[in-house]
């Protein structure tokens, strides 16, 4: 496995390879959810390469971005075991040579960015996609894979693909789940027992939903058993939302025949932990 630190060296590494390149960009502190994509990548390309870097332009909070798990030896190790190709892991001051504000400093999303995660996280998706258009100049795979965690930052990366004209195909992998139902996240490593156990809300909150439209409930009965678990658990400090749309556009739904897929979504708020997650519902 090669460690590539700079974008000369991974220009010179991509050009040596005589096949397809997938592509598992991450901010480290790797789960199994990372590994995934890897597998992922694996199956269906001659060579993988991942990324990590933890990028400060996507954190509204400083706080969040102090604290977020740096295990990069482990994560080197386990990349290796894995059979990766290579792992792209840059500085702050390589990927920003001139600061933070750039030319990639914003690209227009319109009603995708100012939704959910973006009216929770002003700049946030200004960030990612910052960061995102850099890696995808530097790396030049042939297919992207993400994670539908992340589903409302999948669609930005879309969007912002056409943006750049780049022919890169981008997958989505399952989300994946411990075997009681949280979703895989770095940010797991940093909830008590406690929050651990209250953090379950976020998985039976939307399989409630999803149950309610499979027994012909409304939309709005869906959303009110929903909230009603993610109330019940002491330990979260605030909803920031849970929301059914359209899984195309994000929008809100009425009724379930408004749309041909259906995803509900919801964030929450801990003392110190910011969760997501989300579940296709039809």
């Amino acid at each position: 496995m090669k460690m590539i630190r700079t974008i000369d060296e991974l220009k010179r590494w991509r050009e040596s390879l005589d096949g397809p390149l997938g592509f598992v960009p991450t901010m480290g502190a790797l789960h199994e959810g990372h590994f995934s994509l890897v597998r992922c990548s694996k199956q269906e390309n001659p060579y993988t390469i991942v990324s990590i870097f933890v990028n400060p332009t996507q954190f509204d909070d400083p706080e969040d971005l102090r604290k977020y798990p740096r295990t990069f030896e482990r994560d080197k190790e386990l990349l290796e075991r894995e059979g990766v190709d290579a792992v792209f892991a840059p500085t702050v001051e390589e990927m920003y040579p001139k600061g933070f504000e750039d030319e990639d400093a914003h690209y227009d999303f319109g009603y995708l960015e100012r939704i959910l995660e973006g009216a929770h996280r002003p700049g946030h998706f200004k960030g990612v996609a910052q960061v995102v258009a850099k890696l995808l100049r530097a790396v030049e795979p042939d297919v992207l894979y993400l994670g539908q965690k992340d589903y409302q930052q999948v669609l930005i990366i879309k969007k912002l693909i056409e943006k750049l004209s780049m022919p890169i195909k981008v997958v989505m992998c399952p989300t994946v789940r411990e075997s009681d139902g949280l979703a895989m996240s770095s940010r797991n490593v940093r909830l008590s027992p406690q929050q651990r156990e209250n953090a379950l809300a976020l998985y039976r909150s939307l399989i409630k939903a999803k149950e309610v439209y499979e027994q012909g409930g409304s939309v709005v009965e869906a959303k009110q058993e929903a909230m009603k678990i993610l109330e019940s658990a002491p330990l979260i400090k605030e909803i920031d939302y849970f929301e059914i749309v359209d899984a195309d556009t994000l929008k809100p739904i009425n009724n379930w025949d408004e749309a041909d897929k259906v995803i509900a979504l919801v964030a929450v708020r801990m003392e110190g932990v910011r969760l997501i997650d989300n579940m296709f519902i039809k």
